[in-house]
């Protein structure tokens, strides 16, 4: 199939899946069952320069496009899942809401640390501020040429790991007076859980993911330089929606993980069912299975034409990828490759649900992107909020009433 891409990008391809294939296959397994952050992969990864592929040229990356990005994360995750995650977080989210709307200063902190390995952390969600996010409570108070930051975020990829981290707060003014939602660039010193009022409480046991920590951080006082402030395009009264903007580029990463997931068992179940003997044939003889790959085939070239039309999206004079195509293709891609993977390990019988082969492994680790960046229900939402041209704040007064057309916004 051709897909229009570029000799350049092709050869990037090429190169992603031999790295996925030569360095990241081999410690897949064992990332997976010592739960430690990988950081002779984040090294390997920087060596050849898989991190801050977008960072623009003239602060040291390479000006890559999120689709050339996309294309290196399903490679990587076709190998292993975790490896994946680290080159969306270090080409997409934090790092691109930095380079869309950050100071001179900011653009150049944010792009030293990431070129140097690091994965930056977007601190978003709260105890009881998940999909609400507005409902967070963390507070940032202006104190002369600072901010005070007092609050507790959870959930947070990268916790205990990432250096750079993209603070959500809630702002009040030295009056007391709350002007909106901002966000906040803070720097952990390197190997420290607990620095300058920022500390990693503790990490999440997850079911699938297990080299990526998830971790609850706490703010105390954490004073942080009023130059470190994030001012969206709006400024801080409806500038919540500007930064959230970087949950489209973190979307699509999210979606391409799933799918090159998918992509990865759906190519061992291929070669399976044509070794794979049973009733004097290759499995792959009988019908039903046949119908099982032609199903399988048919919504991963799907979830890979709406990845790759949101990824292109993002274009002259826009930042991000486009929100409607970024949410669909989300939606589609994550669901389909819970199904694409159980589908496959399903083909492999008893063996699939062992734990010698990946199978397993990319079943619990699938199964986390539904949920994170946005659940599959909430961007259902976003879709149908588009489609109708409302905003729909989901509140018990009832959102028709309070619904105002989004070109208003």
């Amino acid at each position: 199939m051709d897909l229009g891409h570029s000799a350049d990008t092709l050869a990037l391809q090429a190169r992603a899946r031999s790295f996925a294939q030569e360095v990241a296959r081999p410690r897949a397994a064992e990332i997976d069952a010592s739960e430690q952050y990988p950081w002779d992969i984040v090294k390997a990864l920087t060596d050849a320069r898989f991190v801050g592929m977008t960072i623009p040229e003239s602060l040291g990356g390479q000006g890559r496009s999120f689709l050339d990005a996309v294309l290196v994360i399903e490679e990587m995750a076709k190998c292993c899942t975790v490896t994946a995650r680290i080159v969306v977080e270090t080409n997409m989210g934090a790092i691109s809401t930095v380079m869309a709307y950050g100071s001179a200063e900011q653009k150049q902190l944010a792009a030293a640390l990431v070129l140097a390995g690091d994965k930056p952390a977007i601190c978003i969600t709260e105890p009881d501020a998940g999909s609400d996010a507005l409902a967070m409570t963390t507070r940032a108070d202006k104190r002369g040429d600072r901010y005070i930051v007092n609050g507790r975020k959870h959930w947070i990829t990268g916790g205990g790991v990432s250096r750079l981290h993209l603070i959500f707060a809630r702002v009040f003014d030295e009056r007391g007076q709350e002007l909106g939602v901002g966000g906040f660039l803070a720097v952990r010193q390197e190997n420290e859980d607990s620095a300058n009022g920022l500390r990693v409480t503790r990490r999440e046991k997850t079911m699938g993911l297990r080299g990526m920590p998830e971790g609850e951080l706490v703010f105390e006082d954490l004073e942080i330089p009023a130059g470190m402030a994030l001012t969206p395009p709006s400024g801080l009264r409806r500038g919540f929606a500007d930064l959230m903007t970087a949950y489209n580029s973190q979307r699509v990463g999210a979606g391409t993980v799933a799918m090159g997931i998918a992509a990865g068992a759906l190519e061992l179940a291929t070669d399976w069912v044509k070794e794979r003997e049973q009733f004097g044939r290759p499995i792959g003889e009988f019908q039903g299975l046949q119908w099982m790959l032609a199903d399988m085939q048919t919504q991963l070239t799907a979830s890979r034409l709406m990845l790759y039309q949101a990824a292109r999206s993002r274009g002259e004079g826009t930042a991000f990828p486009d929100p409607m195509l970024a949410a669909q293709a989300k939606i589609f891609a994550s669901e389909a490759a819970i199904r694409i993977v159980n589908d496959a390990l399903q083909m492999f019988g008893a063996r699939g649900y062992s734990r010698d082969l990946p199978l397993e492994r990319m079943a619990r680790d699938v199964r986390m992107f539904t949920i994170g960046g946005g659940t599959a229900q909430v961007l259902r939402t976003l879709v149908a909020a588009r489609m109708l041209g409302w905003k729909l704040p989901q509140t018990r007064d009832g959102y028709v009433e309070s619904a105002r057309p989004l070109a208003a916004e």
